[in-house]
């Protein structure tokens, strides 16, 4: 059986589904395939789904048998090669929960990724100071971890994710921000300032929106729970729904689900305050926190 990791990378999302439309374009089911192998059709299934890492071996039986010639089987073993090396976020395996590391994978692989956050600074837009406070004291229900080397490996990581938005190729972030995230106290008035003046650099980069709903603008459509959208810009991987709750998190990408999620964004996108008035908004909350 193919080893289980901690997150698929999304070459393994793509060519699991890739091994899946060949399967299905050949006429077999899944049972059929794992006979080929001498594995049950449940390991197939996980391959293809990206559930555990493409064992070599095994596509490189399958894939004649769904109709490959030699040279299409180099090429997509090359690739499966190239997709199982591990993403640089499994350095962090040991304080890295599994539901969470997921969400690492999409990140990086994202070339859209629109959030709405009720509650903290996104984690790719904090400072090191503030996620050091949102850490210790616990978040979105998580038990308070007072390791502190536990912690600064946590906010190792969020800094390190971080990178994702200077790279030349960065993804479009586009978050609406809960007016509660810039009133609620996270560390020292210190802390809330640096923040701030780091939201105020981050609507800078040309990649990077944020939008404020204000108290003012009333409820609106997304005023659940926070959540995030993925979209990769690759027709075999599904745009995607990452949604936390208390002790793990949700990975949607059925189409009612996605576009349900999407509706709710786009009407919070016209509800909240446009992105011109962003500046003068993190600037009047910075102005709160001087008096």
């Amino acid at each position: 059986m193919s080893e289980p990791r901690s997150a698929p990378t999304i070459g393994q999302l793509v060519l699991g589904r890739q091994l899946r439309a060949l399967r299905e374009k050949a006429g077999l089911g899944r049972e059929a395939a794992g006979r080929l192998l001498r594995v049950t059709a449940a390991t197939v299934r996980r391959m293809e789904t990206a559930e555990v890492a493409l064992k070599i071996p095994y596509v490189q039986l399958l894939l004649p048998a769904y109709g490959l010639g030699a040279a299409e089987t180099e090429v997509f073993l090359r690739l499966a090669e190239e997709a199982n090396k591990p993403g640089w976020w499994q350095r962090f395996h040991d304080i890295l929960p599994d539901w969470f590391s997921g969400y690492v994978s999409l990140e990086e692989a994202a070339r859209t990724i629109r959030a709405y956050e009720p509650h903290f600074v996104p984690g790719l837009l904090q400072t090191e100071e503030y996620a050091h406070a949102v850490l210790t004291t616990g978040s979105v229900g998580r038990t308070v971890d007072h390791d502190r080397d536990r912690i600064d490996r946590h906010v190792a990581l969020r800094l390190e994710r971080q990178t994702l938005l200077d790279r030349q190729d960065a993804p479009v972030f586009w978050a609406v921000l809960d007016e509660t995230v810039l009133r609620r106290p996270v560390g020292s008035r210190a802390v809330m300032r640096a923040q701030l003046d780091r939201l105020l650099e981050m609507i800078e980069l040309p990649r990077v929106t944020l939008q404020i709903a204000t108290f003012a603008t009333g409820p609106h459509a997304g005023a659940y729970s926070p959540f995030v959208l993925f979209r990769f810009g690759i027709p075999e991987v599904r745009d995607m729904v990452y949604i936390e709750y208390l002790t793990g998190a949700l990975y949607l990408d059925e189409d009612d689900e996605v576009s349900a999620h999407m509706q709710a964004m786009d009407m919070m996108v016209t509800h909240a305050e446009p992105a011109t008035r962003t500046e003068e908004l993190l600037a009047g909350f910075r102005a709160e926190l001087d008096r």
